[in-house]
């Protein structure tokens, strides 16, 4: 007979409280419930994951369990009961109806005896696995779902709403209207409680995360709260200063650009980004543009700057 270590099997440390304990068994209970799981092996998992919230759950067993430890079990070695051995914490006795629970292990009932006391969490009958009672107040809570949400820059920026339709596993649709909060951001997840997998046996459902992802905005790039606009600048205007016109999330504002501006030059504008506590703001970066047909005098007045302006806009590499 091998010796388990129960508090392994839910994950917990052996100095774990109740709710720690209880908190555990939920988890690993929904994950392998074989009425829901996908998982491999859940039917035997969730025999095993029963069976050790049965002993730890309760004080007198628990303690009884930990002092067997302190005896020297150890986990997956052969072990037998201390000679003279009684558990103290009461048979487990096979309810009227509802099997003879010889699912637990050898290990627990060279322990415990076989059998069940009472309606808790771990009880199951011979027609399949079932909920009842107990801790577990008879119901599984469904699991939490996620759903992927592409929204534009705009319903980013203002907020809004959307109507999403969504298909559950077993191929059905529902529709659901969503509200997207003022200055969402990217990645970020909306928490919808009780829209996710429906309970099993009056269990609450489960949340439905929506995560953001905002589309590409042709004029916009999105660096957390903060906008990006590369803005183009006449030379003239970038050498001797001007006043230009900016586009925002919100209408036209004026941007100063100072004399002798260079290309990538970055100016900031405070609070023009996604709203929010702070909220972001809108990064300007200059970019040359020059004119598709500058005609005859405008060639003159080229040649003329390259007569009085002695520039060598290569000699940062040397040439």
């Amino acid at each position: 007979m091998k010796f388990i270590d129960y508090y392994k099997v839910l994950g917990v440390d052996e100095k774990a409280d109740a709710g720690e304990i209880k908190k555990a068994y939920r988890k690993l209970a929904r994950k392998y419930h074989p009425d829901v799981s996908k998982e491999p092996d859940a039917e035997n998992q969730f025999k095993k994951v029963s069976e050790a919230y049965e002993v730890l759950r309760d004080e007198t067993r628990r303690a009884e369990y930990d002092q067997l430890r302190r005896f020297g079990g150890r986990p997956g070695e052969e072990f037998r009961p201390p000679p003279g051995w009684q558990s103290h914490a009461g048979g487990f006795r096979a309810t009227a109806g509802r099997g003879d629970f010889s699912g637990f292990s050898d290990f627990f009932e060279a322990i415990f005896g076989g059998g069940h006391a009472r309606g808790g969490p771990a009880g199951f009958d011979t027609a399949g696995f079932e909920f009842r009672g107990g801790d577990f107040d008879g119901g599984v809570a469904g699991q939490d779902s996620t759903h992927r949400l592409d929204i534009t820059l705009d319903e980013a920026f203002h907020g809004g709403q959307r109507r999403l339709s969504l298909q559950d596993a077993g191929g059905r649709t529902r529709s659901l209207d969503v509200r997207i909060p003022k200055g969402v951001t990217e990645g970020q997840r909306i928490r919808l409680r009780g829209q996710g997998a429906p309970g099993l046996r009056g269990g609450a459902s489960g949340d439905l995360y929506l995560e953001v992802h905002i589309r590409p905005h042709r004029l916009f790039k999105l660096d957390g709260r903060n906008l990006q606009l590369e803005l183009p600048v006449a030379p003239w205007e970038a050498v001797l200063g001007a006043e230009v016109p900016v586009p925002t999330m919100t209408g036209t504002v004026n941007l100063k650009v100072p004399a002798n501006s260079r290309a990538g030059r970055r100016m900031r504008l405070k609070g023009r980004g996604l709203p929010g506590n702070p909220a972001g703001d809108l990064i300007v970066e200059l970019k040359i543009a020059m004119p598709e047909e500058i005609g005859a005098e405008g060639r003159a007045l080229m040649e003329k700057m390259r007569e009085a302006i002695k520039f060598n806009p290569r000699a940062e590499l040397g040439v």
